[in-house]
């Protein structure tokens, strides 16, 4: 499978905007050849923690990624800020009301979504206090591959792709990752395949958000021995490469990193 990661900057909590400028770079990655295009974390708003940025489950954000999806006949995936169907974010109150969560979101051609709800909020800036944290991973197979979805700051705790490993071949990961921190995002990337024998699919924003942090990109691709298949410098761009399940499992039938782990 061919998958894309659309490097774009993003207009603050301007849903509309965003899904403007989206919409070509998604038809650009598809008439590419590929059959899942990935977007950032909170693709269609930026890192706001305004409160009321919540929308729906399966509001503006979602049915924007179901339209690309159906449009092109891809898979279509990226978060947003969404407050869940059963209620579960009207505990918490504050000023807020009703938390969401940072929701990965992806899209099939057929209307099918799948939903992973970010497992660990960035304290550090305040997410926890404005999102609510979600409940574990989400592995869902598209077209022969297994693929886990994971948001940002998950990419810091090693333990949950570990847990996921056995069952993934692809770890999915959208970021609004801040340009001072950048090489922690690049090691990290290339850590998590390395030590779970997957491809990583990392996919960050640029620009300046609305908060004032900047963005350098550095999106990528990496094989299951860590090698960059892709890669992003700090523009707009698509970066894109082919995965296969069966260089997974060479990989693992090679070197059995995953078998000798103990603990």
């Amino acid at each position: 499978m061919r998958i894309a990661a659309v490097q774009h900057d993003i207009v603050w909590e301007d849903r509309d905007a965003n899904f403007a400028r989206l919409a070509p770079q998604v038809a650009r990655a598809a008439g590419a050849g590929a059959e899942l295009v990935l977007l950032t974390e909170t693709f269609s708003t930026g890192f706001s923690m305004t409160p009321g940025i919540g929308e729906p489950e399966g509001g503006p954000s979602a049915q924007f990624l179901l339209g690309q999806a159906a449009e092109h006949g891809v898979w279509v995936g990226g978060s947003c800020p969404e407050i869940s169907a059963d209620g579960s974010g009207a505990a918490g109150g504050g000023a807020d009301g009703e938390l969401p969560y940072n929701s990965f979101v992806l899209a099939g051609p057929d209307g099918i979504t799948h939903r992973y709800r970010k497992l660990h909020p960035f304290t550090h800036a305040g997410e926890h206090e404005h999102f609510r944290a979600g409940d574990g991973p989400v592995t869902v197979e598209v077209g022969g591959l297994r693929i886990t979805l994971f948001v940002c700051y998950d990419l810091r705790f090693g333990n949950v792709f570990w847990r996921a490993a056995p069952d993934t071949d692809v770890y999915l990961v959208p970021a609004n990752w801040p340009s001072p921190r950048r090489a922690h995002w690049q090691t990290l990337l290339q850590a998590r395949a390395i030590e779970n024998q997957a491809y990583v699919v990392g996919c960050n924003r640029i620009g300046t958000a609305g908060d004032g942090s900047e963005h350098a990109g550095d999106s990528r691709i990496v094989d299951p021995m860590g090698e960059l298949l892709a890669t992003a410098a700090g523009v707009e761009t698509i970066v894109l490469a082919d995965v296969d399940p069966a260089v997974v499992t060479a990989a693992r039938d090679r070197f059995h990193w995953l078998a000798d782990r103990r603990g």
